[in-house]
């Protein structure tokens, strides 16, 4: 009985069909296929000299007889449950009223039989351009407010720069002891809201704040005034008396200098104007609701971020805080303030005499 040697056969190396992970050598691995394709090979030449599986290769010369390419496609997905109809009533509901809510939106769809979750309601907004923002706090106008504005920004429009390098800005702002604290954000774990590191320490009555009136010019910085107790035509008078000429004399500004103050009853009063003009203090005419106007309210916002960062712990650290930074305010930052005004009031031309960004 003969003993038959069975010689062992290597095996064929097993084609893996894993595709390259990245998209662009997927697409020059298919273009290779149609590349051999278009030579006259046919699957199974294309499959072992490429070590793909033969249902690939067919697939893939199918897509390209089908399509003309061997991209990836766009793929519909799960039809959306937003009809077209339903789409426009949630733009036209937006646009109506923008303080409309997801959850008001998502009743009225039930109401026409579409029933979704107000985030996709939220999602569809978004991709129309509609997206949930907080609203700008801006002065209410009336239709006297922005006739005056618009007039104001036309009449001024054309000035020379040498008159706003000449306008003293005045205005009061109220300084508050723990004020900007309540905007902060914190990181925490779960269930730690409570630890004193992650709370923001109240005080009743806001802990109290305090009320200055400062002014600049392109110059810089004039005098910063403390307002005490209740602010009256009286108050202001004395104030301005203290205030005005040495900030004057300080910025060096020509005899043609124009003081500029807003509407305030204490400003306009009568016995104010007398005072003024018993003085000799040439105002500029102001329009009513018109805080954008006044490049001081940047420097506002300059001192009280600049303040609350020092971290005054009473009244009186609070008071000398806003006298020492408003002091350190740079003038290149006045200066560039009253060389852009112009833009200010082009702002409100375009605006027809409404809210600006500013």
């Amino acid at each position: 009985m003969s003993c038959l040697t069975q010689r062992s056969r290597p095996k064929a190396p097993q084609k893996l069909d894993i595709m390259p992970r990245s998209k662009e050598i997927q697409e020059q691995m298919r273009t290779k296929v149609i590349e051999i394709y278009q030579s006259g090979k046919g699957y199974k030449a294309i499959s072992k000299a490429l070590g793909l599986q033969r249902t690939t290769v067919r697939a893939i010369i199918h897509k390209w007889q089908q399509h003309g390419t061997v991209v990836n496609l766009p793929r519909s997905g799960r039809p959306t449950k937003i009809t077209p109809r339903a789409q426009r009533q949630l733009i036209r509901e937006v646009t109506k009223d923008p303080r409309t809510t997801s959850k008001e939106l998502q009743a009225s769809l039930a109401s026409i039989k579409v029933s979704v979750h107000d985030s996709t309601i939220r999602k569809r907004l978004g991709k129309n351009g509609l997206h949930g923002r907080f609203p700008r706090r801006k002065p209410l106008l009336s239709k006297k407010n922005i006739r005056a504005r618009l007039n104001f920004a036309k009449k001024h429009l054309n000035d020379c720069q040498d008159f706003w390098e000449n306008t003293l800005w005045t205005d009061e702002t109220k300084v508050e002891l723990f004020g900007r604290q309540m905007s902060r954000y914190i990181w925490r774990r779960s269930n730690t809201a409570f630890q004193t590191k992650n709370i923001i320490p109240t005080v009743k009555y806001g802990g109290g704040s305090v009320m200055v009136w400062g002014c600049f010019a392109a110059s810089g910085t004039g005098r910063l005034a403390v307002i005490n107790g209740t602010m009256n035509s009286t108050v202001y008078q004395n104030i301005l008396k203290e205030n005005v000429r040495p900030s004057v004399r300080q910025l060096k500004l020509k005899r043609s200098w124009v003081l500029q103050q807003d509407n305030d009853p204490k400003h306009t009063s009568k016995s104010t104007s007398e005072w003024l003009k018993n003085n000799k203090m040439k105002t500029l005419e102001w329009p009513s609701q018109s805080p954008d106007l006044n490049p001081i309210e940047m420097l506002w916002h300059d001192l009280k971020k600049a303040v609350h960062a020092r971290k005054p712990s009473n009244k009186a650290e609070l008071q000398q805080f806003c006298k020492d930074e408003w002091a350190k305010i740079p003038p290149e930052r006045c200066k560039r303030l009253v060389a852009s005004y112009r833009k200010r009031l082009i702002a409100v031309i375009a605006a027809k005499g409404g809210p600006t960004s500013y």
